[in-house]
């Protein structure tokens, strides 16, 4: 007889420790040996943080991808992706065949901090965060990404493990390229290289602005430079990406309540118009000299 698959054991150490849970739904809908059909959902990788910080991580559903044909090809994401900008069409083509396409449900836990980083994922629709979570349980998100973002880049360079969890904030479609595939395009694709070491470069810029910005600046101004630079990475005045109250609070270090009295007060001033929909910075000047920039 067979072996189960590896998934399917990590599911069932998954329920070892939550035995509340019952049966994994995975090994009960799957023989053992076989592949799960196309669009089930498949346990990912068990968590290596305490369980303190993950009560609300712990139920199956955060612990699945579907494996489903995505709503637009590979090569349309990828030509949407700034770290192939400037790619020609034949080269990601090659790119385009070597990358797997995974959807995450709203909530699931995409990348565990700690964990052995071995891809480097895109974002074909939705939203994920990139978070850190203390040891009581608290989150700070050190980024929202969008469509034609990417994270897990360091895994393909230093091989060390993963700096952060990764959830997602809503459905979201991913691609998925594996860091011995990357690496064997990159030294046939120096533009790819040079691509990457920029994007590196501008992530440390905003990290370096953002910790200015924690250190030197109030709640008015670390609101008034989020939203700013929301702004300017969606190239205009508007904010379309979903930021809700929570959300801003968890990447400025503050509470909900204040950045609600901090936005409702933008508003008052006319500094923003805020709708179901977006966020609309009016008075761009009033909002650098909050965060400090004239």
């Amino acid at each position: 007889m067979r072996s189960p698959p590896l998934r399917c054991l990590k599911s069932l150490l998954i329920y070892s420790v939550s035995p509340r849970l019952g049966n994994p739904p995975s090994c009960r809908a799957a023989a053992p040996g076989t592949r799960a059909p196309e669009g089930r959902r498949i346990p990912g990788a068990f968590p290596r943080f305490d369980r303190r910080q993950t009560r609300k991580y712990r139920r199956y559903s955060y612990f699945h991808h579907f494996e489903a044909a995505l709503p637009v090809t590979p090569l349309e994401v990828l030509r949407k992706v700034p770290l192939f900008a400037g790619i020609p069409d034949d080269e990601l083509t090659v790119f385009a065949e070597l990358v797997r396409e995974r959807s995450y449900p709203k909530g699931s836990v995409i990348l565990f901090e700690a964990d052995q980083g071995d891809a480097l994922y895109l974002v074909a629709a939705g939203q994920v965060k990139v978070v850190l979570i203390g040891e009581d349980g608290r989150e700070v998100i050190l980024s929202v990404l969008g469509e034609g973002s990417f994270f897990g880049e360091m895994a393909l360079i230093d091989d060390e493990p993963r700096s952060a969890h990764v959830i997602a904030m809503e459905d979201s479609n991913l691609l998925m390229l594996r860091r011995e595939d990357f690496r064997a395009r990159l030294r046939r694709s120096p533009e790819v290289a040079i691509a990457l070491m920029r994007e590196l470069s501008r992530r440390l810029r905003r990290a370096d602005e953002k910790i200015g910005s924690l250190v030197l600046l109030d709640v008015n101004g670390r609101v008034a430079d989020l939203l700013l630079h929301a702004a300017d990475e969606e190239g205009g005045s508007h904010i379309t990406r979903k930021l809700t109250h929570q959300v801003i609070a968890q990447m400025i270090g503050s509470s909900r309540e204040t950045v609600s009295r901090t936005m409702r007060d933008f508003v008052e001033r006319g500094l923003i118009r805020v709708t179901r929909k977006d966020v609309t910075l009016l008075d761009r000047a009033a909002l650098e000299r909050a965060a400090g920039r004239s």
